[in-house]
C-alpha cells in the first residue's frame, strides 16, 4: 500500500495573520478559498461547517500547510499546546538562517519558548510560539547537506 503525506492542517484564529507569518518565513501562498456544504460536513465531522482556508507550500515544493479559520461553528479557544502534551505537537521547518527566521518571527510577536539549542553539532534549533499558539520548530543545519 502506497502512502504520501499531503499536508498538515492547522486551525487558526486569524487566517490573515497566520498567512503573513508563514509567508514571511518563506512559504508561498498557493491559494485561498472557503469551504462549506455537505461534503465538508461529512469529511470534517462538523454540522454546518464553514471555514476560510489557505494552502501554503515550502520553497522546495515537498511540504504543504493548510490553515483553517472557522466561520461556523465558531472556533473554540484552547490553551496553547505544550511540547509534552499528547496530540499535534509542532510543525518543523529547515531554514538557512535561524537568526533571520527568529527576527521574522519576532516581527509577528512570536517568541522562542526558551531559547536556541545546538543538537549534536548538527543543527541550531528553536521552538517558537507562532500565531494562534502554534508551536513552530526552526532548524538550521550547521554543516552543508551532502
Amino acid at each position: 500500500m502506497a502512502i504520501k503525506l499531503e499536508n498538515v492542517g492547522i486551525a487558526v484564529r486569524d487566517l490573515d495573520a497566520a498567512i503573513a507569518f508563514f509567508t514571511d518565513l518563506g512559504l508561498t501562498l498557493l491559494g485561498r478559498q472557503t469551504v462549506s456544504g455537505g461534503w465538508s460536513d461529512t469529511a470534517v465531522g462538523l454540522d454546518d461547517n464553514h471555514a476560510k482556508i489557505a494552502m501554503l507550500a515550502t520553497p522546495d515544493g515537498h511540504g504543504q500547510l493548510e490553515l483553517f479559520e472557522y466561520v461556523h461553528p465558531e472556533a473554540v479557544e484552547t490553551e496553547p499546546t505544550r511540547p509534552n502534551e499528547v496530540g499535534m505537537h509542532r510543525v518543523a521547518f529547515s531554514v538557512d538562517d535561524l537568526n533571520e527566521s527568529l527576527a521574522v518571527a519576532a516581527r509577528h510577536g512570536c517568541r522562542p519558548l526558551r531559547g536556541v539549542a545546538t543538537y549534536e553539532d548538527l543543527y541550531r534549533l528553536c521552538y517558537v510560539r507562532g500565531p494562534s499558539g502554534i508551536i513552530v520548530m526552526l532548524a538550521q543545519a550547521l554543516t552543508p547537506p551532502r
